[in-house]
């Protein structure tokens, strides 16, 4: 049975942390390694879209194309997607070390949505 991880569950969204088929999730398991002050920081994130449903500050959130969006608490990027039922998913993450994003961050995340779409909708993701 796949586990439904609830990162944050808030009055406007429900942040999930991505699981794939084998039940592990790069985003959690980057998030669980890192020391608690970062933690805190993405977690404050968290909370801030999960309860108001925007964050107006595109240095700590921004979209980044193709219906992926990034978490940016410094100098931690978590990447994500808003999908049906208030949710939002949260897939992949890393740690910022040069200016520009490496492309393949963005094409795990949607590798990610792609995959959590198909499982949703063959009714396997949740079950």
């Amino acid at each position: 049975m796949k586990q439904n991880i609830i990162a944050y569950s808030g009055t406007i969204f429900t942040i999930e942390w991505y699981m794939d088929d084998n039940s592990r999730s790069n985003a959690l398991n980057y998030f669980l390694e890192l020391p608690f002050a970062r933690q805190k920081k993405i977690f404050h994130l968290f909370r801030l879209l999960g309860n108001t449903g925007k964050i107006f500050n595109e240095e700590k959130f921004c979209h980044e194309g193709e219906q992926i969006y990034v978490f940016k608490p410094l100098p931690d990027r978590f990447f994500c997607f808003f999908f049906e039922g208030a949710k939002v998913i949260v897939t992949n993450a890393y740690e910022k070390k040069t200016a520009k994003m490496p492309p393949r961050e963005k094409q795990k995340a949607l590798i990610a949505k792609a995959d959590y779409v198909a499982r949703c909708k063959k009714g396997t993701y949740y079950g």
